[in-house]
């Protein structure tokens, strides 16, 4: 089901990185290392709640040998 505008409380993965000043490719990221979770949507366009991108954005994030540095 394709939303106008998402259900109160919620964010599409675009809305939520340019919530946080980042790439959707980094809110898929932080999904795949378990630091963000979908709660709904459809597997090609997931929800995600707004305060659990917020905690996402200022959580602690592991560094990997050979990352840049931000």
């Amino acid at each position: 089901m394709e939303f106008i505008v998402p259900p109160l409380g919620t964010v599409t993965t675009d809305l939520a990185a340019l919530n946080c000043g980042v790439r959707p490719a980094t809110i898929r990221d932080w999904v795949r290392r378990g630091l963000l979770t979908r709660c709904g949507g459809t597997p090609r366009r997931p929800l995600y709640r707004l305060a659990d991108v917020e905690a996402a954005r200022y959580a602690a994030k592991p560094n990997r040998p050979g990352q840049r540095a931000a």
